[in-house]
């Protein structure tokens, strides 16, 4: 991978914007997370950011699950969730689901960054008039000393010069693991997950996760905002399970 010359990134909006990773790669050059080799400052090589398992683009537009023609599926229409949409930048496999986790458990946090310039590329979402990451409970953001779905946000708010909500949402309940759980054990394990004591009156609302496996939680939250009076609510994941 050809770096950047410190000129050729002064002089070029996008370029400018990785500088400082690749003053950082010259000073301690960073291996590609995925197979160890060179990566020229990022946290994946070209030769392996090509082979990660991109989401299909043929998917349901509410729920992302790939769907014949991306039309919207048949769980979406038989009962529709609160939030209106979801876009994902992978599918849930094999190394994102590793490279998700060392992000999360083993403080890669320079995996958040490279997720949120995947993100960045997606097109964008009209009228956004809000980025809010999924909340944590302060139990467990203690535990792990931060939240992986702000620090994802955070570069995507200043790339868009969206507001960033880090106050408005709390998570009331540390529930359980959701792995394992079967969709309707999810759902009655989130309820009255979340609560939210700002007014959203006609706001889009734009959430932003890690993964997105049933929707129990995206689903919850969306309820939540709208009671609030959000006019619309869509997820913006790095992954969605198959």
């Amino acid at each position: 991978m050809d770096v950047p010359t410190l000129a050729e990134s002064l002089s070029n909006p996008t370029s400018f914007q990785r500088v400082f990773r690749v003053v950082a790669d010259l000073l301690a050059p960073q291996d590609c997370f995925v197979c160890g080799g060179a990566s020229g400052g990022d946290a994946v090589c070209p030769a392996c950011l090509a082979e990660l398992p991109r989401q299909p683009e043929l998917a349901c537009p509410v729920c992302a699950l790939p769907t014949p023609g991306g039309a919207v599926c048949g769980h979406c229409l038989n009962a529709p969730p609160a939030f209106d949409a979801t876009r994902a930048l992978f599918s849930y496999a094999f190394p994102v689901d590793r490279m998700v986790q060392a992000l999360k458990y083993h403080h890669r946090l320079a995996l958040a960054r490279f997720f949120a310039d995947g993100l960045q590329r997606m097109p964008a979402s009209g009228g956004v008039d809000l980025l809010l990451p999924m909340p944590l409970h302060v139990q467990r953001l203690r535990r792990r000393g931060f939240n992986q779905a702000v620090e994802i946000a955070r570069p995507l708010a200043r790339a868009w010069g969206l507001p960033l909500e880090l106050a408005a949402v709390r998570r009331e309940r540390d529930v359980p693991a959701q792995a394992g759980l079967a969709r309707a054990a999810r759902i009655a394990n989130l309820r009255g997950a979340f609560r939210c004591e700002r007014p959203l009156a006609g706001l889009h609302v734009l959430v932003v996760d890690d993964v997105m496996t049933t929707g129990a939680s995206l689903n919850e939250l969306a309820r939540t905002l709208k009671r609030q009076g959000a006019a619309r609510v869509e997820n913006l994941v790095l992954a969605r399970t198959p």
